[in-house]
């Protein structure tokens, strides 16, 4: 039965976007020889594959780059997991503004924006029956999403595997990267995770076959991509490729061709980022695209010249701080880790249902990691700089060749630029009265240049930027103060001469500074006014994100928090801290796992260093 209206009867393209979670190109058209994709693999032969498409590494953050056309450090905390952040009161997801222009919105489900953009405002017909056939006005184009979650992380979880409809892969055909230690688990995890893809491609087979049952395909430009990176180790929630790196693939039926960006079966090398799409839809219906809006559009009747870089960002996750900026260009790809003494893995409740990580922790735990698979394990360099072409797996870092040089250099002022063009709130501790779109552009609040070079001297590990960080503790600005003391947390028992200064900064007006002092006074052999201060801060009402800044402080300490314990207890007790409240996570939730852990319930991370 025909429900729609045929090609010649809408002067507006109908947009359809087919999401899949979690996943890289796992695709036989991306040139993956273990795919069975053969829709997909259709559409990119009809359609334009983009091969450089990144995005943040995990949803939230990744979906707020695509409902706003901003990136979430822009309105902070909304770069962080579980955050709502703090937006303009002018700011709408962008389809709204379809709305506005006459089409019919529909959304199928997840609406996880990491903000308050409203919802009754973006989507016409919202939840898990949403559907473009509940478009009553057949005079109306629709834009529809429907997320596919059959690739979503917890389907590594069950003991249990899906009974597949086709042979499935097995655990000896995968390919396991030199990263990842080549366990049972792994191996499994990589199978499982192929299988799915294929489930996958099947499920988007059947919405693209409902298409054409409505009569509607004719008339209908076809977005498929993934939501953010994959969740096999060393992936979701990292800035490597496997956690960055997203298929994206568009359809254009022969009536709308026009607005294509190349010929059907075209493969588009140019950096391509989920902040592109709000300005690409609005520019595909022929909506103005506001001004505020940070990406490009990729096709439709505005043209746009190709970036030469996109940029990708990591801060909290679940409860666990770190902070992380990328650059990616069409061959390399460039990392800022702000917290290099961070590790790269750290112990995620949820990341660690996969057998995978556990198998990894495991074999950590027994020594017998080796130098390539402990790389992407223990603390993490400065920098880190890959030529994605030749070193797909992000194995070997380029940052201290010769030859490598003019890059380096090109996409450290590339991100300098962005930190200061998107006022990156990711810089502010979080919970600061500087955070959120309006409060961190008022004239004069802060300097957003010089924190940042602060805190890529705080990240270099120098000791001779010793004295910056003492003479910084001292300046009016609280980011500024924050930087000198995580520096001095970053150079442990080389900040020896901070001492004073630090212990002064343990009565900080920011509770931020202050849990950052401690750590820095702990890694100096003080833990005494360290935890008494870090006690304080976990029982205050009025800064939550002190108090969990405080938390991962006490989490990383271990085995020194130890005397903090019954204070942990009776927080986390009053608080019921393991449940989560409106979609974030409870500032106190962080202290289950550093009580698990003293209390011997969960056996602490194990880094192998190789020199």
């Amino acid at each position: 039965m025909v429900i729609g209206l045929g090609a010649a009867e809408l002067d507006r393209p109908n947009i359809l976007c087919l999401v899949s979670e979690d996943n890289n190109p796992f695709l036989g058209c991306y040139g993956d020889k273990l795919a069975r994709t053969p829709t997909l693999d259709k559409l990119a032969r009809e359609g334009v594959l983009y091969e450089r498409c990144f995005t943040c590494p995990v949803c939230a953050p990744s979906r707020f780059n695509i409902i706003s056309g901003m990136s979430p450090v822009t309105c902070g905390p909304a770069e962080h997991m579980r955050a709502q952040g703090h937006i303009p009161p002018w700011l709408r997801g962008f389809p709204a503004l379809l709305r506005e222009a006459g089409y019919f919105t529909s959304n199928n489900a997840k609406t996880d924006y990491n903000s308050p953009i409203s919802i009754k405002d973006a989507w016409t017909d919202q939840g898990k029956t949403a559907h473009w056939r509940h478009n009553k006005d057949k005079s109306k184009p629709f834009f529809s999403v429907f997320n596919h979650e059959v690739t979503h992380e917890s389907c590594l979880f069950p003991v249990e595997e899906l009974a597949f409809p086709f042979k499935p892969l097995s655990a000896e055909q995968v390919r396991v990267p030199p990263y990842e230690p080549d366990t049972p688990e792994i191996r499994a995890d990589w199978a499982r995770y192929y299988n799915h893809m294929l489930v996958m491609d099947g499920q988007i087979a059947a919405k693209l076959q409902d298409l054409e049952k409505d009569g509607l395909a004719e008339n209908t430009i076809v977005f498929y991509y993934g939501d953010n990176g994959g969740v096999l180790p060393r992936s979701k929630r990292f800035l490597e490729q496997s956690g960055v790196h997203v298929p994206l693939i568009v359809y254009y039926p022969p009536k709308w061709r026009h607005l294509a960006p190349a010929p059907p079966g075209s493969r588009i090398k140019d950096p391509v980022h989920f902040v592109d799409f709000a300005p690409t839809m609005l520019s595909l219906a022929g909506v103005k695209i506001p001004d505020y809006m940070q990406g490009r559009p990729l096709a439709g009747q505005v043209s746009s010249t190709p970036a030469e870089f996109v940029f990708t960002t990591r801060d909290r996750m679940d409860s666990c701080y770190d902070m992380m900026r990328g650059v990616v260009g069409s061959r390399f790809l460039y990392i800022r880790n702000f917290r290099p003494d961070i590790p790269f893995v750290q112990l995620l409740e949820y990341m660690f249902k996969a057998r995978g990580y556990q198998s990894w922790a495991r074999e950590a735990a027994a020594g017998h990691l080796t130098r390539e698979t402990a790389q992407f394990w223990g603390t993490k360099p400065a920098e880190e700089l890959y030529d994605m072409e030749t070193d797909p797996d992000n194995m070997h870092n380029l940052v201290g060749l010769p030859a490598y040089q003019p890059i380096l250099q090109k996409m450290r002022e590339a991100l300098r630029q962005q930190t200061v063009r998107t006022v990156d709130n990711g810089l502010l501790p979080e919970g600061s009265p500087l955070e959120g779109y309006d409060a961190s552009r008022v004239p004069g609040a802060w300097d957003v240049e010089k924190v940042y070079t602060l805190a890529c001297q705080a990240s270099d590990r120098d000791p001779a930027n010793l004295p910056k960080f003492i003479a910084a503790l001292s300046d009016s600005s609280e980011p500024m103060r924050w930087w000198a003391a995580q520096g001095c947390a970053i150079l442990g028992v080389k900040a020896a001469e901070a001492e004073s200064a630090l212990t002064k900064a343990l009565n900080d007006e920011s509770g931020a500074v202050a849990a950052a002092s401690a750590e820095a006074l702990a890694r100096l052999g003080k833990p005494a006014p360290a935890l008494k201060t870090l006690e304080q801060l976990i029982q205050r009402q009025d800064q939550e994100g002190a108090v969990m800044i405080a938390g991962n402080v006490l989490d990383r300490l271990g085995e020194l928090a130890r005397p903090s314990l019954p204070v942990m207890k009776k927080v986390f007790a009053t608080e019921k801290a393991d449940k989560l409240e409106s979609g974030k996570y409870a500032p106190t939730h962080i202290l289950k796992h550093t009580i698990d852990v003293l209390e011997g319930r969960v056996a602490p991370l194990v880094y192998p260093e190789f020199k």
